[in-house]
């Protein structure tokens, strides 16, 4: 196989590449268009705070339904401002008329007279009206689900890095090994949190707690396939002949971990794929971000992870800016 590691700068432009959009669409895009700075994400309430109703409208209602009357109506109840999605769905083969709903909290003293007051103008408009689902989270609510998932990241960051530096303990440099599998993670990371910033500005993907779970399952997706290719460099190190150069020794590792690797993650993806097709809306968005996650973590872990153990190994921040090349068959440093 052509040499994986002599191409390394080429990986790594094409993740450049793919991170790029995502890293305006997070950052730059809404201190372009709100002229203040702020995280590019659709919060759904388990962030942002809010209540979210689903509800479903008679046969008779369609003819008479639209966003602006669903509002006007939550208006009238004391809900201004209410951000309203129609959500047509089939039930026993039926179409049926139903709406997603997002307004402010709650009341924490008196909800029932709230939502009371909701059901009956809404009936009052559209006829017999039923409520599916209710979710409220209050502010104080939202901001501690915030800082939980903040904290959750970058706990799991730190232990996985204290765990590599421990697990390869009697390969040369292992502080290596882990610092390089936390930036192939944060890559991951960074392709996760951009794609979904790109589709919340398309189609209106909400970043919930099952997000959440969907970026931590990516961690494990990289930290797993990263050790696999690790654990062979490490072996092979062992066992090196004395005429091979580390860049041979990485580019065989990989070599013979590439097939274990894509044929591992090939069955997650087919069952993700199945799930993303026939899952149903409750989870698409979830499993979306698993596949995501997955087809990056994997490339990280061979394409990104392995190459900066090469970078590393010859220092070769000292020749970025410098004209020329570092000669690739240089010994170690």
């Amino acid at each position: 196989m052509e040499h994986l590691v002599r191409r390394r700068y080429w990986w790594f432009t094409f993740s450049i590449l793919v991170i790029l959009p995502g890293l305006y669409m997070l950052f730059l895009h809404p201190l372009v268009t709100t002229g203040r700075f702020t995280i590019g994400l659709r919060p759904s309430i388990d962030f942002a705070g809010g209540a979210l109703w689903e509800l479903r409208f008679p046969e008779t209602a369609p003819e008479r339904l639209s966003t602006d009357r669903i509002a006007a109506a939550f208006a009238a109840a004391g809900f201004e401002n209410a951000l309203v999605q129609l959500s047509p769905t089939q039930i026993d083969g039926k179409a049926v008329a139903a709406a997603l709903v997002r307004t402010r909290p709650l009341s924490e003293s008196d909800p029932n007279t709230e939502i009371d007051a909701v059901m009956k103008a809404l009936s009052t408009e559209f006829g017999n009206v039923s409520r599916e689902r209710l979710e409220s989270v209050g502010p104080t609510v939202s901001a501690e689900s915030t800082r939980s998932a903040i904290i959750a990241v970058l706990g799991a960051s730190l232990i996985i890095l204290l765990y590599l530096t421990w697990a390869f303990r009697k390969a040369p440099h292992p502080v290596r090994y882990g610092v390089c599998a936390i930036i192939a993670m944060l890559h991951d990371v960074l392709v996760v949190l951009g794609i979904a910033a790109i589709l919340g500005a398309t189609i209106g993907l909400e970043v919930d707690a099952l997000f959440l779970t969907a970026l931590l399952t990516t961690l494990s997706f990289s930290v797993h396939d990263t050790i696999v290719v690790f654990d062979r460099i490490r072996e092979n190190l062992l066992n090196r002949h004395p005429a091979e150069t580390f860049d041979d020794i990485v580019n065989h590792s990989l070599v013979q971990t590439l097939p274990r690797s894509i044929n591992t993650q090939l069955t997650t993806f087919f069952t993700l794929t199945a799930l993303l097709l026939f899952g149903g809306d409750t989870i698409r968005n979830f499993v979306l971000m698993l596949l995501i996650g997955l087809i990056s973590g994997t490339y990280s872990s061979i394409f990104n992870a392995a190459q900066l153990l090469v970078v590393w190994e010859h220092r070769e921040w000292r020749h970025w800016f410098k004209r020329g090349r570092r000669d690739e068959t240089a010994p170690a440093m």
